[in-house]
């Protein structure tokens, strides 16, 4: 898929740790002893394995958060429909604490180029302040070169501010993306003009918000107030106002009161004009009993889509227990849920870049929701999860090839609920900063009713990854990503004339499989390259129906660390 290319470069960043070793000194009185001497005895200790999460630093980091793999008891949707592959879920070298800055360029084929800037203040008492630049673009494709080109193009702009325990910070995200709808018929005899297929989407972000930091305050807050604006080369567009809170207090030692609220208000513009409320608020009440942990609490949502004619308002327990079996090593548990989830076009657009124009979009309502599962650490450096999930879902989206142009796609809903029946389970390994080895793994059944097939869901998906670090200056890394058929609809002749008598049908799309390789090379403390090679294989991996992904394609560069 060729979303994976700026996912995976966005990980490239090279760097050496920085170790440092100091000595302790003591001081005592050296009483008369015999003092025996053996030259041949020599102590040597095993390799530990560093364990991050004791590890408390007051101060904001410098640099985004690093991505969180842990699952949350409740997310929406249970599965990322478009999971292209990355390199992401290995494990990357940190920059050193005092030097933030880099650069990287590199060139692959396909007419491949990827640039990337990232520059940022040291570490400061006061202030954090940088910005992310990136690009990828390729100007051939898979399809008919230039038919196929597409390109990526980002600027994040971040800071914040400390006062005591307040922190104030902002944020600016734009981007601009070009794709091309290659997904057509080739056997034409004049193939279109690259110009003729363009689609561009453009994007600009703000947000500005404020938490506290002092940890040891009974109230805890974080509230945020943003806007986002989204527009394709349709004439459509998208504006979003919205509001977020996530907040605790804390009644005793081991009870406490959490409130999580979300507000947004939307107006979409296409062929016609339409706004699109929603709010949700979520109050629980949260204790510990010995081993076990409760909450208790309930989901209230509101949204004015109608389509479907599935309710507006909706109410949601909001229910999780959980029992440490053995501190540290073994936890279970099990709750009732429920939720909306808010579905706008700027996020369809980055899993889907060929949608149709005038898609109707519909938040899902997902509830009740039964879960339960366990998190085990059953030996040193190793990290077992297993999780069981079942919904009930009212205007979950699928995308189908569109009748009037089969390039494109359209938002397509069961007019009743859909069942879902997720089974998610993931096993890490991390042995000494030096090894990472990991294995996630999601299956997905979906019971429709109206609709012909659960179309660009698929059922199955897994990555197996690994990376390996030789003596802190090469640094290696493999992934074999693996995705599930699913169903788009394509259409079939219904007689022996070609055109004559066209008729719709489901049609199964490719099985993916893609293998990844990536390497890096520090050659001195500033400069290092990389290399990387994505779909190894050389498969076709079409994930959506009517567009195969790119072959074997080899990306090489270097970075600058200042």
């Amino acid at each position: 898929m060729t979303h994976k290319l700026l996912a995976a470069a966005a990980l490239l960043t090279v760097a050496a740790p920085a170790f440092e070793a100091r000595a302790q000194k003591t001081r005592g009185t050296i009483e008369d002893a015999e003092i025996e001497i053996v030259k041949e005895r020599v102590n040597e200790l095993p390799t530990a394995t560093r364990n991050f999460e004791k590890v408390k630093i007051e101060a904001p980091a410098k640099t985004p958060a690093a991505p969180n793999y842990t699952y949350p008891d409740f997310r929406l949707p249970a599965d990322k429909l478009n999971p292209t592959v990355r390199v992401l879920t290995i494990r990357q070298e940190q920059l050193p604490e005092l030097s933030g800055n880099y650069l990287k360029a590199g060139i692959g084929n396909y007419g491949t180029a990827y640039g990337r800037a990232y520059l940022h203040n040291n570490r400061s008492e006061n202030a954090s302040y940088g910005l992310d630049f990136k690009h990828l673009s390729s100007s051939r494709g898979p399809v008919d070169r230039e038919n196929s080109r597409q390109s990526q193009t980002s600027l994040g702009l971040n800071g914040e501010t400390y006062s005591g325990p307040l922190v104030l910070g902002a944020k600016v995200d734009l981007g601009r993306e070009r794709y091309n709808f290659y997904g057509y018929n080739r056997n034409v005899i004049e193939l279109p003009e690259a110009d003729s297929l363009k689609q561009v989407f453009k994007r600009a972000g703000v947000l500005v918000y404020a938490r506290n930091r002092a940890r040891d305050a009974a109230f805890q807050y974080n509230v945020g107030l943003g806007y986002n604006y989204w527009s394709d080369a349709f004439a459509a567009s998208e504006s979003n106002v919205y509001a977020t809170l996530r907040s605790t207090y804390k009644l005793t030692e081991t009870s406490r009161v959490r409130v999580d609220g979300d507000v947004s208000f939307i107006s979409h513009k296409d062929s016609l004009t339409e706004t699109r409320p929603f709010f949700q608020v979520t109050p629980a009440f949260e204790t510990t009993l010995n081993r076990l942990s409760l909450r208790v609490g309930a989901t209230l949502g509101y949204t004015g889509d109608t389509i479907t004619d599935a309710r507006q308002f909706n109410v949601f327990p909001a229910l999780r227990a959980a029992y440490t079996v053995t501190e540290d090593k073994f936890v279970v548990y099990a709750g009732l849920g429920g939720g909306l989830q808010r579905v706008t076009l700027y996020d369809l657009s980055t899993e889907n870049p060929w949608l149709a124009p005038n898609v109707r979009v519909a938040d899902t309502r997902r509830g009740p929701t039964v879960y339960f599962g366990f998190d085990a650490t059953p030996a040193r450096a190793l990290e077992v999860k297993a999780r069981v999930t079942l919904s009930n879902d009212r205007n979950l989206y699928f995308y189908n090839n569109s009748a009037r142009d089969s390039t494109k796609f359209e938002l397509v809903y069961d007019q009743k609920s859909t069942q879902l029946f997720n089974l998610h389970g993931e096993v890490m390994y991390t042995a000494a900063e030096k090894l990472r080895l990991g294995l996630k793994m999601d299956y997905n059944g979906y019971n429709v009713k109206t609709l012909a097939r659960p179309f660009h869901r698929p059922k199955f998906q897994s990555t197996l990854f690994g990376s390996y670090n030789f003596y802190d200056k090469l640094r290696v890394g493999a992934e074999l990503y693996t995705l599930s058929s699913s169903y788009g609809t394509g259409l079939r002749p219904g007689s022996t004339f070609p055109g004559a008598n066209l008729t719709r049908e489901p049609r199964l799309t490719d099985t993916v499989i893609d293998l990844n390789l990536r390497g890096d090379y520090q050659l001195t403390e500033q400069f290092s390259v990389f290399l990387m090679g994505n779909n190894l294989l050389g498969r076709s991996n079409m994930q959506y129906l009517n567009y195969p992904v790119k072959g074997i394609n080899v990306l090489g560069g270097v970075s600058y660390q200042f």
